[in-house]
């Protein structure tokens, strides 16, 4: 009953079937590991598809708005021209010029565009502001703002241009 040659037999047919089932656990595994990879590559390709997806949004019309500053700037430069000779002789062109320089606030705020609007006395801050020019000014800081020629603007939360200051160079007393 005891064969030597079929317990041989059956012991090659058990190592083979265990080598097969071991070949085939190893080709699955590989599967699942490329497909849970590709998986991944699929989802990090959504993530990064919405994200660019939003920063067009955001961002997309930051061009158009650093070419409109400079209109916002003339309608500024135009009232701060105006003296109250020009305010009493035309009071409806000044009308006009501050709602159009109001409207262009309006549609740049639609759109998340915020103005840096420092003011003399301020700090400067070199992550909204560019420097134009240092003096010394009596009763002032190192630091602090003494002019402001342009406002800045944010878009959203990137910056679009800072806001042109002069800033004082008085040492500590």
């Amino acid at each position: 009953m005891n064969d030597p040659l079929s317990e041989a037999y059956d012991a090659d047919v058990d190592t083979g079937a265990e080598g097969e089932l071991e070949a085939l656990r190893a080709e699955r595994d590989d599967y699942r590991d490329r497909f849970m990879r590709a998986l991944a590559d699929a989802e990090n390709s959504r993530k990064r598809s919405e994200r660019d997806r939003r920063e067009a949004e955001n961002y997309g019309g930051s061009k158009l708005a650093r070419d409109m500053l400079p209109v916002f700037d003339a309608l500024k430069r135009a009232l701060d021209a105006a003296g109250e000779e020009v305010r009493g002789a035309a009071p409806a062109l000044i009308e006009g010029v501050e709602l159009t320089q109001r409207e262009i606030l309006n549609v740049f705020s639609r759109h998340g565009v915020k103005a840096i609007a420092p003011q003399v006395g301020d700090r400067f801050d070199p992550q909204s502001h560019e420097a134009m020019f240092e003096a010394p000014v009596p009763g002032t800081v190192a630091g602090d703002i003494i002019q402001v020629m342009d406002d800045g603007f944010m878009l959203h939360d990137r910056l679009l241009r800072p806001a042109k200051v002069g800033v004082s160079s008085t040492p500590k007393s």
